[in-house]
């Protein structure tokens, strides 16, 4: 069977710009390498429903992005900017997260949601760091509403994903595990924030070699599911902590993903994961390290 990766169109219409780094062509390569994979099937799916995204983030935010939107755009927050496209791909970033947690639960394999923008620094009434609605957490909410109440979210990109905790970290039932450069933007994810004991950081500095991240990492995966067995994985997986991202400074390579991937498989059998596209700045090693992760995942 096929492993299904969900997407939508609208989100390769979303363009903050010709030298923004947060481009449409990292979609576009990641999908048409996709295409070349007879292991995969690429899905359309529909755009998402408001309800989902009201489950997590404020209505007047909202209504504030599809405005902005539908008079064709503008700066949001700094490097967060909006075209005449983006809350159309708001939604069908929404749909294709939700599509891939449905098949999913659904026990016909794991998913991966091909979306952009990204979602892991939005907040529940402010977008930053490129992202303007969190599509991790979105994915989260709508998988505890299916009765799936316990849901480990693992964070692979360079960043933190302060808008990822931030929105889940007193719900006991959701645990955040991160791996992320340090000091770095957008400058949260310390270790010793821990919310209600169900936030795991991991900051690690840049340069290192690839095994400490992995093992980290991996140390802190092992501790947020000792004695605690989620029934959905998300990942935000974001493909910016590659050796030579411009945007960060780790040092990991597609093998590395496909590692990870199937250590958490191995340790949570049966557990249906879904990955989710975060960040990544060179399109083809973004291609290159989501194939990778996607093979393990199948």
């Amino acid at each position: 069977m096929a492993l299904r990766v969900f997407t939508n169109p609208d989100c390769l219409r979303h363009d903050p710009g010709p030298d923004h780094p947060e481009t449409p062509a990292r979609l576009r390569v990641l999908l048409s390498a996709l295409g070349r994979d007879p292991a995969i099937e690429v899905v359309e799916a529909g755009p998402g429903p408001r309800a989902a995204l009201l489950a997590v983030h404020a209505d007047g935010y909202l209504r504030s992005l599809e405005a902005m939107s539908a008079r064709g755009g503008g700066a949001l927050f700094l490097d967060t900017i909006l075209n005449d496209a983006s809350w159309a791909a708001v939604l069908g970033a929404t749909g294709a997260a939700i599509a891939a947690v449905e098949h999913a639960l659904a026990g016909r394999g794991n998913a991966f949601a091909a979306v952009r923008p990204p979602g892991h620094h939005a907040l529940a009434g402010k977008g930053m760091g490129f992202c303007l609605t969190n599509n991790v957490v979105v994915a989260a909410r709508h998988a505890q509403a299916a009765g799936r109440w316990r849901v480990l979210i693992v964070d692979w990109d360079v960043h933190h994903g302060n808008g990822t905790q931030a929105l889940i970290q007193s719900d006991a039932a959701v645990r955040y595990v991160s791996l992320h450069q340090h000091p770095w933007y957008p400058g949260t994810g310390m270790a010793e924030e821990r919310g209600v004991g169900n936030i795991f950081n991991v900051p690690r500095g840049p340069g290192k070699a690839p095994s400490l991240y992995v093992d980290d990492l991996w140390a802190a995966i092992v501790a947020a599911t000792t004695e605690w067995t989620p029934g959905l994985v998300l990942v935000s997986a974001g493909f910016d902590a590659m050796r030579g991202d411009p945007l960060g400074g780790f040092t990991l390579e597609p093998g590395h993903y496909a590692d990870l991937t199937t250590r958490v498989r191995e340790r949570l059998p049966g557990v249906p994961i879904v990955g989710m596209l975060e960040g990544g700045y060179i399109p083809t090693r973004l291609a290159e390290g989501a194939l990778a992760h996607l093979a393990a995942l199948a």
